[in-house]
């Protein structure tokens, strides 16, 4: 696995609205993520029993309103003190599509660490790869 410096600043402003904005059961995890421009863009998970979208996520389509189009380290806290968390499958692979160059900081036995989102995720599906006309797919494009 790949390691790179943390940006503490960044788990900072996750740990902060996962303290300061998550309540109950519908909002429990929060997310920072830097953009290249380095401006920060925060969000938290909307829990719902059809399976609501995760922090991350919630990350990915406010940094998109905002107009922050490339991310470059991204990071998830649970509220109530429980740290750093991994992103689940969902979110390492919708991370992987949208940016595919994306650290994310991970807790490890050895500390935090940002590591390459496609060192969480091997042997990745890549869903361009499998469309027809793609010329993985012997087609054309």
């Amino acid at each position: 696995m790949h390691t790179h410096d943390v940006d503490e600043e960044l788990v900072a402003a996750a740990t902060e609205v996962a303290r300061t904005r998550c309540r109950g059961d519908n909002h429990t995890m929060a997310a920072a993520a830097r953009a290249t421009d380095g401006r920060i863009v925060t969000g938290v998970n909307a829990y719902h029993f059809t399976g609501g979208p995760c922090a991350e996520l919630v990350v990915l389509g406010t940094a998109a309103a905002q107009g922050a189009h490339d991310l470059e380290t991204i990071v998830a806290v649970g509220d109530r003190d429980r740290g750093v968390v991994a992103p689940c499958g969902r979110c390492r692979q919708a991370l992987r599509d949208y940016f595919p160059t994306l650290e994310v900081i991970v807790a490890t036995p050895m500390g935090l660490r940002a590591v390459p989102v496609t060192d969480l995720l091997p042997h990745t599906y890549v869903w361009a790869d499998h469309q027809l006309g793609t010329p993985s797919n012997g087609g054309t494009t």
